[in-house]
This record gives C-alpha cells, structure tokens and sequence, in this order.
C-alpha cells in the first residue's frame, strides 16, 4: 500500500510494524479504551497482530486504518482512516465503508481527529467514489460524536451491542455535484 495523505498539520499513511511501540503505547492506556469495551492492549505482540491484521486489509480492500503523523515532530499520534466491514455484523449492517480513528490521548483537543476527518471523507469519496460512509461510536463518547458532527456526518440512530451498551450510528452520503 503506498497511499499517503497530508493535510495542513498531518502524514497519514499505512501502519508499519515499526510502529508497534507508539500504537502499543497509545492502545495500553485505559483512557483510550473507556468507550471501547475496555481492553487495553496487554502487550506489544497484541499489537503487532493488530498491524499484521490491518496490512491484510490493505491487501484485501486497498483501504484500511492508516498511522496519523504530526509532520511538525514526526510523532505517531494514533490512526485514522476508512475501514471495510466485512467481518461482522453492526448494528444490522456488514459490507459497509467505515471511518474511524482513535488518537493518543496527549493529541487529544487539538483539532487532529476533524483535520484527518476531514481529508478521509475526501479520499473516499472523492478518489474511492464511496457512495455513504458509516461510523459508529459509544453513545457518551461526547467528543467523538462532535467530530463526526463537525465534519459534517448525520447522525441516524442509537443501538444497543450485543452486551447492551448504547451506540450511535452514523452516516455521509457522496454528494452529487
């Protein structure tokens, strides 16, 4: 995968397994895990399979969750980017684009997950011709629903996952221009 994105402050691109450490280090903390079934990465190995996992998707979809880079420091502050489901059931649908990110919780508050919202929604829709983009997100995660929000995303619905926890769905169609 040799796809790269850069906004005014970012390098997106595809995860190396050179970043294990800085995703282990972000994916370990419970903080980031408050609103994701609460399971902290163990240890670094986990994430090793993660990236191994994503990279497959890579081959398979050409699209997958990408390494998010402050151009300013070179600093790996989570992933971003647009996933295809295709290996479960949420909230009824399979087979759908979804974007989603999750951050280093020191990058949080600065405008990092809507500037790399931003450019996603863009390369899907504007390069990949997706058609209606989805995410989902834990019901109080406020400040994640805002940036969906903000960059323009509708929100649909609330459902319960398979353990009862609320989540809201939400989605972006391709703008006919």
């Amino acid at each position: 995968m040799n796809l790269i994105l850069e906004t005014e402050r970012l390098l997106l691109r595809p995860l190396e397994l050179s970043d294990a450490d800085e995703m282990f280090a972000m994916d370990n903390q419970a903080e980031v895990h408050k609103y994701l079934w609460q399971n902290p990465t163990q240890n670094v190995e986990e994430t090793i399979k993660i990236i191994e996992m994503v990279q497959k998707q890579y081959k398979e979809s050409r699209i997958g969750r990408f390494a998010t880079i402050l151009k300013e420091t070179n600093e790996f502050i989570g992933w971003t980017g647009i996933k295809f489901v295709n290996d479960h059931v949420e909230n009824g649908n399979t087979n759908f684009y979804d974007y989603g990110y999750r951050l280093n919780p020191k990058f949080w508050a600065k405008g990092y997950a809507t500037e790399a919202s931003i450019a996603w929604l863009d390369y899907g829709f504007k390069q990949m011709n997706i058609q209606e983009m989805n995410a989902y997100t834990h019901a109080e995660n406020t400040a994640s629903n805002r940036v969906l929000e903000k960059v323009g995303m509708t929100f649909m619905e609330n459902y319960p996952d398979e353990s009862g926890v609320t989540w809201k769905w939400w989605q972006m169609e391709k703008s006919v221009q």
